[in-house]
């Protein structure tokens, strides 16, 4: 069997920065051990698996070792593939998922994903989550999956260092830390070694619960983020109340197939 594959960029217009993510664009979708033997094969932080129904596309993610609810660059990624390289015609995708339905739209060089928000609360962070970033964190919120930790400023995530044997062995998909960004509204970074992911390049999901918090302590609609991995990337976010706009741009690197 041979699947069209690519890998693109996300949230990146240049090369060698941004989250790398694989899409698989399928005639019907795969059995669930064959799909999580692509991605582990793969070794990118997400998997995107997409099968084309009448009128709109089913979408799954997996990382090398498990398969998640949400993810957005590797949406964004299949939106990128889909718009540029299938006969595709209307402007904006609909992706049918386990987080419900996902729409993208192509605005010039700007994908824009529409996600639901996350609803975070106060949290009590687990005596392993502190001992791992041996900083204090200034407030602590728990999403529906991950962890929210507010630094003091965007040098304290920069220079963040957590021991990943220590992290991986917390509940909850991931850890987002984040600060009020010096050229940016706000920065970021994802450690996720738990699901597969020590750290996560540029995380589309997480700014689901990283834009209603921002938006809400800086008072303003639309935000600028910058996720300041090694790689790098920049997200153009929106608050939508319930939901949340996530903008970027892609890059394609490779084109093939996988032989299975």
């Amino acid at each position: 069997m041979r699947i069209i594959y690519y890998q693109i960029n996300a949230f990146t217009g240049d090369g060698f920065q941004g989250n790398p993510a694989g899409v698989c664009l399928l005639d019907k979708e795969l059995d669930d051990q064959l799909m999580q033997q692509i991605a582990r094969e793969n070794n990118l932080s997400e998997t995107a698996f997409v099968v084309k129904t009448s009128r709109q596309f089913a979408i799954r993610w997996f990382t090398p070792s498990v398969e998640v609810d949400l993810c957005g660059h590797a949406t964004l990624s299949s939106a990128k593939a889909i718009f540029e390289f299938t006969d595709y015609q209307n402007k904006t995708i609909r992706f049918l998922s386990k987080s419900g339905l996902l729409e993208v739209t192509k605005e010039e060089d700007l994908y824009k994903m529409n996600f639901p928000a996350d609803t975070i609360q106060q949290a009590v962070l687990p005596a392993a989550i502190e001992k791992a970033f041996q900083q204090t964190a200034e407030e602590i919120f728990m999403g529906k999956t991950d962890y929210l930790l507010i630094f003091r400023d965007e040098e304290s995530v920069r220079k963040a260092n957590p021991d990943m044997n220590i992290l991986g062995k917390s509940d909850g998909r991931g850890v987002i830390i984040t600060a009020r960004g010096d050229k940016a509204d706000f920065v970021s970074r994802f450690f996720a070694p738990q699901s597969g992911i020590p750290e996560d390049p540029v995380t589309g999901s997480a700014h689901t619960t990283l834009v209603p918090y921002w938006s809400k302590r800086l008072n303003k609609t639309r935000l600028l983020a910058h996720q300041v991995s090694e790689r790098g990337g920049e997200l153009h976010c929106i608050n939508l109340g319930n939901r949340v706009e996530i903008a970027g741009k892609a890059l394609l690197y490779l084109e093939g197939h996988i032989i299975v």
